[in-house]
């Protein structure tokens, strides 16, 4: 498989006449815009475009999901198969992208489980989306008693259709950068690089119901066994997020499409070692469900001869289960482990971090306590609506001042510890 990614760099975003690209600039036909996701009967009338860029004295609350604008230029099928278009794979040919812009969606959801971005100020410094120049997506439901599944839909396909749209209308542009990827085939790869050890990727995704729905090629995951996917089918957008879970650990699509754990592992393939697979597994609610795939993710990684697996994880507490099953299932049969997930800690950081653990899990990198709490001072602006802060998992009745002020937890902050690694929290071994 081959991938070519042609980067446009968007340095800034204004309204205009025409959506377009040109000098670094992305111009968004407002009018044109509100009219594509009006379309859809779910969504109320009082819907509303806004942007936001670095260094502003904005914030943007309650955001659900972030995604990054895309369009496939040529092979074979379109950006988010299974969504917005057909169902045939991706991960070949040329995809556009528009490298430093993002679509927001807000709107009241499921209220709690949405997140803030600040685009300047102490907030800024813990999401990675304060560095974008974001077009947000202020939503509402057609009727205030809508199913919260049929507004999530709406909300998710509005951010898909809008990151499609915006990419789409730039296709004429000269891209900036070109990045060309290249993955063998299975039998390749494994009779590839003697000597090296054969790593793969257990690719954990938040699948636990009660919207906690995270989609590959438009089938909710929590539906399938693993399976294995090429990385390039990842990066050119075949994961999206449904998810409305935590803020701060919530895998956004846009953190799908630029996973930094796949990015670096493709870095060290052919030096440190051999990237063989990518294995995408769930995260279940009942015991036997989670043993059934802990079991069966393992087994795919002994069939395919792994001598490593770096295994992310999506969410917190019951999701650490799952976790902890996939580690020592895979030390057992001889499939050495690194584990990437975050922390609950409490705010003084004293109480047990993980819902769960084994001895093998000896090798567990962490991005950070969620439950750390940070004031966020007043902003200028503020997109979408202010007072969820009283709501919002990881705020309290209160969070919000008077005066604009929001005291939360980093839990309320989009992307803040991030589990794929795709955070500006850092750490280093004491």
């Amino acid at each position: 498989m081959k991938l070519e990614l042609h980067r446009l760099n968007v340095k800034s975003l204004k309204f205009g006449d025409k959506t377009g690209f040109a000098d670094g600039v992305l111009t968004v036909n407002k009018a044109e815009l509100l009219a594509l996701i009006s379309e859809d009967e779910l969504l109320g009338k009082n819907l509303d475009v806004d942007l936001a860029m670095p260094g502003e004295k904005t914030r943007i609350m309650p955001v659900k999901d972030v995604i990054e604008p895309r369009y496939k230029l040529e092979g074979k099928g379109q950006v988010f198969p299974g969504m917005i278009s057909d169902v045939e794979t991706v991960g070949e040919g040329k995809t556009l992208v528009l490298s430093g812009a993002a679509v927001l969606t807000a709107g009241k959801l499921v209220r709690f489980q949405e997140g803030i971005i600040d685009m300047s100020g102490p907030g800024a410094e813990y999401t990675p989306y304060s560095k974008t120049c974001n077009v947000a997506l202020v939503l509402e439901p057609a009727d205030p008693n809508m199913d919260k599944h049929d507004y999530e839909k709406a909300c998710r396909l509005a951010g898909l259709k809008t990151a499609a749209y915006l990419a789409k209308s730039c296709a004429d542009a000269k891209p900036d950068e070109i990045q060309t990827y290249e993955m063998p085939n299975i039998r390749e790869a494994m009779n590839s690089l003697p000597g090296l050890p054969k790593v793969g990727y257990l690719y954990m995704l938040q699948t636990q119901g009660l919207l906690h729905d995270t989609y590959l090629y438009g089938v909710d995951v929590k539906k399938i066994l693993p399976t294995i996917i090429s990385p390039l089918e990842v990066m050119d957008g075949a994961i999206v997020s449904g998810n409305c879970v935590s803020a701060c650990d919530k895998n956004s699509t846009y953190s799908h499409q630029n996973n930094p754990v796949i990015a670096d592992m493709l870095k060290r393939h052919g030096k440190d070692f051999n990237f063989a697979a990518v294995i995408v597994t769930n995260e279940n609610v009942t015991l036997a469900d989670k043993r059934r795939s802990s079991s069966y993710a393992t087994k795919l990684a002994g069939m395919l001869g792994l001598d490593g697996l770096v295994i992310t994880e999506e969410g917190f507490g019951n999701p650490d289960a799952d976790l902890i099953m996939n580690c020592w299932k895979a030390e057992r049969l001889g499939i050495k482990t690194a584990l990437l997930t975050d922390e609950y800690a409490g705010q003084d950081g004293a109480s047990q971090s993980l819902a769960d653990s084994c001895p093998e899990g000896n090798a567990c990198v962490t991005a950070g306590n969620a439950n750390e709490v940070i004031v966020l001072p007043p902003m200028d602006k503020v997109i979408g609506y202010a007072e969820e802060a009283n709501i919002i998992a990881g705020g309290w009745n209160g969070s919000l001042a008077e005066d604009g002020t929001i005291t939360v937890e980093l839990q309320a902050i989009t992307g803040a510890t991030s589990e794929l690694g795709y955070t500006k929290l850092g750490a280093y071994t004491l």
